[in-house]
């Protein structure tokens, strides 16, 4: 048990929320700090991904008892559904049988965890900005404005859990040796919805998540236990076929049109939505150190924002959230060593979710509906099928385990080489099943 400290927390999203809760379970007081209103009063802002939960962030829920909770709200997607034009609709297993990700409403998961955190006996300071911070001594300044007065806190330890433009970050910057860089992708994203059938039904399936692939761009759709499915609309903010040059109703009519045409009976409601909602951008943001001396740490996109593809995020920061935990066990009230080793642990494995992410985004939107894309995931999947202990694919590694995120980036890698070679045997088209595939796999491996 650690001697009682008072916290702050900047940030009440699902990193925030969930980071509280451990620290109270360690007998901690905990104060949450939010610029903005409580989300459980106020409308969704329309700028919403849908979470994809898996392994690592099913853990850490675990670990402190919400697990099983959690799922309540959450429906499991065991696998791709692929919409090409002028083709079938296509079904990809994501992992072996049962192995699923699990489609959860954000706003609708903010919700539970402050109501959560709450319970717990967190508390929450909606409406209070934080303006800056002095790190030495962890204390804290909110206010109304930048120019107004601004009221002091005084802590033990604070916690920025405050997004990927993290004001606790942007104090750090400003000191010496901090590295920080950001990158931002030229597509944005819209958020779109495809309602329920009139008897609260599905209009899709409600196990798959569902992809349109269209080369530079995509729509992708996640159902919600409402019936509903949250959709996004990943597309350039400039160019032929962008953002930039939809800008009546019209025109977004006849896009859907032309590049969906199976979604023919929602292109009302999918106009409405994006003639409504605003365009977002996406950024990769990286830094270090992400603490400083026992007193301020980083959390989650505050320390390691990367785009979406992946669906790990959230799943990235709950993680952070379990390597504290468990050095919070092991070290005790030695806080320092605490925050070194959680940073030298993390910060590899956020650079190589943040890798694995970008690429996947090119893999969704453009290789999905490859034909030689396919067959490489139909060889691998029956080499993977036939030898498990020799051969899982990347996306399960991230996924489906635990492992860090830095073995499934080196290991895909190795793997996608090999691919490369085998899909360069004569006639691979007609021998992908046979004897001889599988003994050149072997062979590359070392076997």
């Amino acid at each position: 048990m650690q001697t009682p400290k008072n916290i702050a927390i900047i940030g009440s999203g699902l990193v925030g929320s969930l980071l509280s809760i451990y620290l109270k379970k360690h007998g901690h007081k905990v104060t949450i700090f939010d610029r903005r209103p409580d989300i459980r009063t106020v409308q969704f802002s329309g700028r919403s991904i849908n979470l994809a939960m898996s392994n690592r962030g099913w853990k850490a829920l675990a670990e402190i008892g919400l697990e099983e909770e959690v799922k309540k709200i959450a429906i499991p997607l065991y696998q791709r559904a692929l919409h090409v034009n002028d083709s079938p609709l296509y079904f990809q297993k994501y992992g072996k049988e049962n192995e699923a990700i699990w489609s959860i409403s954000r706003g609708r998961l903010n919700r539970k965890m402050i109501d959560l955190a709450e319970g717990f006996g967190v508390d929450f300071r909606f409406n209070e900005k934080v303006w800056d911070i002095e790190l030495p001594e962890a204390k804290i300044y909110t206010g109304k404005s930048e120019k107004s007065k601004w009221k002091e806190y005084k802590f033990d330890i604070v916690f920025g859990c405050d997004g990927a433009f993290s004001r606790i970050r942007h104090k750090m910057q400003r000191r010496s040796r901090f590295d920080y860089s950001q990158d931002f992708i030229d597509v944005g994203y819209k958020e779109l919805t495809i309602p329920p059938n009139e008897d609260g039904s599905h209009r899709l399936d409600k196990n798959s998540f569902h992809i349109w692939p269209r080369g530079k761009f995509m729509l992708i759709a996640m159902p919600n236990i409402d019936g509903s499915f949250t959709c996004t609309l990943f597309l350039p903010f400039e160019g032929e076929v962008s953002f930039e040059n939809i800008t009546s109703k019209g025109e977004a009519k006849a896009f859907f049109k032309k590049y969906f045409p199976n979604v023919r009976k929602e292109i009302e409601g999918l106009t409405k939505s994006f003639m409504k909602n605003p365009t977002s951008a996406m950024v990769t943001m990286k830094c270090y150190p992400w603490t400083y001396w026992d007193k301020v740490a980083l959390v989650g996109d505050a320390a390691h924002a990367v785009v979406p593809f992946y669906g790990q995020g959230m799943n990235a920061g709950f993680e952070d959230i379990s390597v504290l935990n468990h050095l919070m066990e092991e070290l005790g009230d030695d806080w320092e060593a605490i925050f070194e080793r959680y940073q030298k642990e993390r910060k590899p494995n956020a650079d190589a979710i943040a890798e694995l992410s970008y690429r996947n985004f090119v893999e969704m939107s453009s290789k999905t509906a490859d034909l030689n894309f396919m067959l490489q995931k139909k060889i691998e999947k029956r080499f993977a099928q036939k030898h498990p202990d020799k051969w899982i694919p990347v996306y399960s590694r991230v996924t489906f385990s635990d492992r860090p995120y830095t073995e499934a980036l080196a290991i895909g890698d190795h793997q996608e080489h090999i691919m490369q070679e085998i899909m360069q045997m004569p006639s691979i088209q007609k021998i992908w099943d046979s004897d001889q595939v599988e003994q050149r796999m072997l062979q590359l491996l070392g076997y």
